[in-house]
Formats: C-alpha cells, structure tokens, sequence
C-alpha cells in the first residue's frame, strides 16, 4: 500500500520554528523525488520545495527561499522540511508528495496543519 504520512505540524507562535517530517511506504518507497506543498485557507495549493533522491539536489519555489529548509534520509525515504521565522501567513495544511518519475506528482500524504498565531 502506498502512504505518505506527515507529521510536526501543530500551533505555533509567530517567530518561532518547525519541522515537518513525511515518511514513505509501500509503493511510494520507490520515488525518485519527494517535495513539499502548502495550502492556506482560500488559496490554491503551492509548490514549497523539492529533492531527488538520486543525488540529494533540492529546489525551491522562489518565494520559499531563505525560510524554509527542505532535506531527506534517503534510506528511510524520509523528507524534513525546517521552517524558521514562522509568520501567520504560512499557515497552511502542508502536504507531502512523492513521483516515481512519472512527470507528476503521483502520491500525495492527507497533510498537516500548520497554524501560527500572531
């Protein structure tokens, strides 16, 4: 069974830092690159960032860059992504997602939320 479960979300207070973790099983195991997306409260889901487990390279979306932190253990097929200076408007339900290569994203995880309060 393929699965996607994200955890580390929760409240938080403007300022301070988290970390989200995302493990995959089953089919998703096999993919060749994980990332991250976020989804806040009226708004379309958008892309955070992104690594390959073939040689570790991350990408991330241009308004993401500075704050948020993306890495991996590619043996346990385990995405992190740091998130610090936290600001009321990153919150969102981050989502994690896994592609076998496909040219999409073909899993995704049920997400986590992440609340900061001001």
């Amino acid at each position: 069974q393929a699965q996607l479960v994200e955890s580390g979300g929760g409240l938080v207070q403007a300022g301070d830092s988290l970390r989200l973790s995302c493990a995959a099983s089953g089919r998703t195991f096999s993919s060749v690159v994980m990332g991250w997306f976020r989804q806040a409260p009226g708004k379309e889901r958008e892309f955070v960032a992104n690594i390959s487990w073939k040689d570790g390279s991350t990408y991330y979306a241009r308004s993401m860059k500075g704050r948020f932190t993306i890495s991996g253990d590619t043996a346990k097929r385990t995405v992190f992504l740091q998130v610090n200076s936290l600001k009321p408007e990153d919150t969102a339900v981050y989502y994690c997602a896994a592609t076998l290569g496909t040219g999409k994203w073909d899993y995704w995880g049920q997400g986590t939320q992440v609340t900061v309060s001001s």
